[in-house]
This record gives C-alpha cells, structure tokens and sequence, in this order.
C-alpha cells in the first residue's frame, strides 16, 4: 500500500472552466461506485473526488492519508469554507439520508438548511474543479436524495449514473462479517439490508426518471466488470468526452476523500470477467423482486455486448 498516490491525468491539467460538469454515481453501497469513480478519473479531463457526503462531517477532511491529498483538500476547504450551521452530521441526516422523507418532524428545520446546503455544494464542486484543473468532477456518494440537490444547482452540470448491482451479491457483502452461527443477527442483517435496497432503488428510480434523459444513464455492475471497455464508452459519450480510455490494467487511485479502501493502494485494475454466481436467500429474491422488474426498465442504459455480458 502507498500513502502517496499519483496524481491521475486530471491533476496536471490547466484551471478548469468557471461551470463545472458533475458526474454523480448513485446507487446502494457497495455497488462498485468506487471502481467506476477511479476509472472515470484516469479519463482526461476528469477527477475522481470520491465520497464527498463526507464532507461536512468530517470538516473536510479527508479520511485517507498522505501528504498530497490532505494537501489537495485544505487548498479545497479554503475555497469551500464550511459555515457553521451545516458542520458535522445534521445537514447529511436532514438532507441526504434515503430515511430523510419519513421524518416529518424536522420538515422545518429542513426548509431552514436546505439553502445553506446547496450553496455549499456550489462552492465545494467549483473549488475541486479549480484545485484539480478538471472540466468534470467525478462523485461516489450513492444517495439519491443528495443527487436530487444537485438537480437543483445552476451552477454545475449534473450526469447522472445509476448503478446497481445484484441485490443477492450486495447482501452476501454486508452479511460477510455476520458470525454463521448467529442466525438470527443474520436474519436481521438480511432484512435491514433489503429494504435499505428497496429505499435506495427506489428513491434512485424517482430522481434517475426526473433527470434529462441526454445526461443519465441506467448501469449494472455486472455489465461494467464483464465487458469495462464498452460500458466506459458509452459512459464518456454520454459525457460528451472525447477522452481516450485510460489503461484499465492499471488505474492510478488518486486523491479522492474517502471511498472503498482499493484507494489505499496506489493503483488498481479494472479487468473484464464474469461474476461468478451468487445464491441469495428465498427473502432476498421475493422483497427485490418487484423493483428489480422496475430496474430493468429503465433507459437508456449502459450495457455489456451481447458477447460479454454475463449469463444470468
């Protein structure tokens, strides 16, 4: 591992333009948002920022070391200042959080901060786009409500991508650390685990559907690590990029915030390979099963060529 990274091709480059174009990655965790952000931000004219909803919590400051990046943020933060009023974790609860719709008691308090919110978000794209020299700034957060705030920003230019990946494989990865012979922990991790799916997708479905069709794209998982080469084309000619693709063999991870701990290595690679099968449990397929039928009905989407895409 290396506390040090690269700067990815975004790093070197000019000032960007005063309008920064945002390309937000939405969808649950661990859906391999992380993967695609650091593909994206070897892309030229493209930085991967990583999970920015940690933003305010943490101060901005970034949870992963080394000297460069925690270099590159404090230049951010002073072009970002934080106010008072949205430090800490009330603004993500308040705003952010796919429970948000269902606590009616702070419908006020919301009102109140929801301005303060998005001009912060204002500042803090157009200070990483200046900081990194990039025209698009490249956003893992995954909630759709914060994707929803974003759609009412003038100041940047919102691409929206929904990527979702097989709920049974997202279950299995949030069970891992379980104890097997705790059944019932198991059963309630299971359950908790859904129906944040169902939130999610749902709540991800209802602000994918209300974005311009011309900067949106529907994507799974499974698509991108079955055939990288083709999803990440039709993702940089929704773009509108002209950017070559970048090695995929070996993808430098960058300065972002925080994100999955692939960033903590240096480099990564995005090889094509099928996913190899996941059995999920019968509640699993019944609780996803009336969303996913919504899921795939979505458009447009990026897929994996008929050669490459995995067989279900």
């Amino acid at each position: 591992m290396s506390a040090e990274p690269t700067p990815t091709p975004a790093q070197q480059r000019p000032a960007a333009a005063a309008k920064p174009k945002v390309v937000y990655v939405m969808g649950a965790g661990r859906c391999g948002s992380t993967i695609l952000g650091v593909a994206l931000g070897n892309c030229e004219g493209m930085f991967f920022a990583g999970e920015l909803d940690r933003w305010l919590p943490n101060d901005g400051q970034p949870m992963l070391g080394g000297t460069e990046r925690t270099s590159f943020w404090s230049d951010v933060r002073g072009g970002a200042e934080i106010e008072p009023q949205l430090a800490g974790t009330r603004a993500k609860d308040l705003i952010e959080r796919s429970s948000t719709p269902l606590r009616l008691g702070h419908l006020a308090a919301r009102r109140r901060l929801r301005p303060r919110f998005r001009r912060s978000l204002q500042r803090l794209y157009e200070a990483i786009a200046a900081r990194a020299g990039a025209s698009y700034v490249v956003e893992s957060s995954h909630f759709p409500l914060r994707a929803r705030e974003l759609q009412k920003l003038d100041g940047v230019e919102t691409y929206l991508l929904f990527l979702v990946r097989d709920p049974r494989s997202s279950i299995v990865s949030f069970t891992r650390t379980v104890p097997r012979n705790d059944a019932a922990a198991r059963r309630r991790r299971i359950l908790t685990t859904n129906l944040d799916l169902w939130a999610t997708h749902v709540l991800g479905t209802f602000v994918f559907l209300r974005h311009p069709r011309e900067r949106r794209l529907f994507m799974r998982y499974e698509d991108l690590v079955s055939d990288p080469q083709g999803v990440l084309r039709q993702v940089l000619e929704m773009l509108g990029s002209d950017s070559p693709l970048p090695d995929l063999s070996s993808l430098r991870t960058g300065l972002a915030i925080d994100g999955n701990r692939i960033l903590l290595d240096e480099t990564v690679a995005l090889r094509a390979h099928r996913p190899a099968p996941v059995r999920g449990s019968r509640l699993t397929e019944l609780l996803q099963l009336p969303i996913n039928r919504v899921l795939a009905r979505l458009r447009p989407v990026a897929a994996a060529s008929p050669q490459q895409h995995p067989s279900s």
